[in-house]
């Protein structure tokens, strides 16, 4: 059986968006400071596919202040969860077709 990825999201490919996706799709939000923590990835390579999702609008991001140090949230928008929830799909049909 040939396998077809066309209903494959080219935004999830990555490692590190799949990542930040199940982490903000199962979250309400997260800051940039905990999301490289969790995925333990640089400032710059986090912030290149947290670009990456927000030019696809799959990401909303929240700018604000803590005090006096600068804040930015992030938040997956319904946009996104349902590309995301897609993906998924995609990938259990995947499976089960290897399955036979």
């Amino acid at each position: 059986m040939k396998v077809t990825l066309t209903n494959f999201d080219k935004a999830f490919e990555n490692r590190i968006r799949l990542q930040i996706m199940s982490v903000l799709v199962a979250n309400e939000s997260y800051d940039f400071n905990s999301l490289k923590e969790l995925l333990d990835v640089t400032d710059g390579n986090l912030a290149s596919h947290l670009k990456a999702l927000e030019k696809e609008e799959y990401i909303t991001v929240n700018k604000s202040f803590l005090g006096r140090k600068p804040n930015t949230r992030y938040v997956a928008s319904a946009l996104g969860v349902q590309a995301f929830k897609k993906h998924l799909q995609e990938l259990e049909n995947l499976i089960r077709q290897q399955r036979g």
